[in-house]
């Protein structure tokens, strides 16, 4: 999504230091594609500080390197990317991109809701991987407004059913219902797609205003990502005017 990814307290995002190659774990349980991915980042001045072939590991690798960003696949033995990803972004250790084979694979909106700031397919060239890889550990999303309205539609429709291993949250319904009238505005804007840009032309506000009302709103959700937020808006039925 396009705007800054803004982040819950308690994980706060760690920006490169000025002149530092932001740094890359990947997780996936093909080593092919691991060397793939490792390649191209490389190439493109990416630093590939750590793999790991499972969800166990790669909470246990974002743990001890901290890198940046984390490339995860969703589907792995074991502890798998949906359940990995929930704890890395609890914990704030780094930022998940969504790795996957299928641009609605139904696990997708799986990694989404546990805190994935986006998804890319593992078919992305090399300048597409490496400038979204710059992008989030720059505080950036990854995906743009319509492109994240199109997911939204897409994967909601196609996952009518919880998706396995996330269960409903009781304590996210109750959470929407205590956002104030202006903070529920803003949330159906996040549920549109709209960066924090969007956000303040929309309700007559300024972009600083915009982004500190999204920072109470992801807070007050739980919410570790704005796209966290869009889904949770779509389900909740907060939708704008």
């Amino acid at each position: 999504m396009s705007g800054h990814a803004d982040h819950t307290p308690g994980a706060p995002h760690r920006e490169p230091a000025a002149g530092r190659a932001p740094t890359v774990l990947l997780a996936d349980d093909h080593a092919a594609i691991r060397a793939g991915l490792r390649l191209l980042l490389e190439q493109g001045g990416i630093e590939v500080v750590g793999e790991a072939a499972d969800g166990a590991a790669a909470i246990a690798n974002a743990r001890a390197l901290r890198p940046d960003v984390v490339l995860m696949d969703v589907r792995m033995p074991g502890v798998d990317g949906i359940e990995a990803t929930r704890v890395i972004t609890r914990d704030g250790l780094a930022d998940v991109l969504a790795l996957t084979t299928f641009d609605l694979d139904e696990y997708v909106l799986g990694m989404l809701r546990a805190g994935a700031v986006g998804f890319l397919l593992k078919t992305t060239g090399a300048a597409a991987l490496v400038d979204a890889v710059q992008r989030v550990a720059a505080g950036d999303g990854v995906l743009a407004p319509e492109v994240t309205r199109r997911l939204l539609a897409d994967l909601v429709a196609a996952a009518p059913a919880p998706v396995r291993d996330v269960p409903s949250d009781p304590v996210q319904a109750d959470a929407v219902a205590s956002l104030t009238a202006r903070e529920r505005d803003v949330l159906a804007c996040l549920g549109a797609g709209m960066s924090n840009a969007d956000v303040a032309a929309a309700l007559v506000i300024t972009e600083s205003t915009a982004k500190t009302h999204v920072s109470r709103v992801l807070a007050k959700l739980g919410c570790a990502s704005r796209v966290q937020a869009a889904i949770v808006a779509v389900e909740a039925g907060v939708v704008r005017d």
